[in-house]
């Protein structure tokens, strides 16, 4: 039997992206897969148990003002779950 995974998808407003770079004091430059790059900030409830590197997959909720530009990281994604999302097509960024 297999067994079943359960993977957080994006939900309205949320949007699946790539870390480019980091640029310090929890901020981070991520490619969005709008085509859009955002200056998005780990939010205090995530600062400490949250551990996020260059090219890792996160969930990013862009900011109702400015969102084109700013968001949060909402969610990062283990390289189990980033393969269940390509295999289900909903992740279709070429990394």
């Amino acid at each position: 039997m297999e067994e079943q995974i359960r993977i957080r998808h994006p939900r309205s407003g949320e949007v699946l992206g790539v870390v480019e770079s980091m640029l310090g004091a929890n901020k981070m430059r991520v490619r969005c897969q709008d085509d859009k790059m955002r200056l998005c900030r780990i939010p205090g409830k995530f600062r400490k148990s949250v551990w996020i590197k260059e090219g890792d997959i996160v969930l990013t909720e862009p900011w109702s003002i400015q969102g084109d530009e700013k968001g949060d990281i909402v969610f990062r994604y283990t390289q189990t779950q980033v393969a269940w999302l390509k295999r289900k097509n909903i992740l279709t960024m070429n990394l």
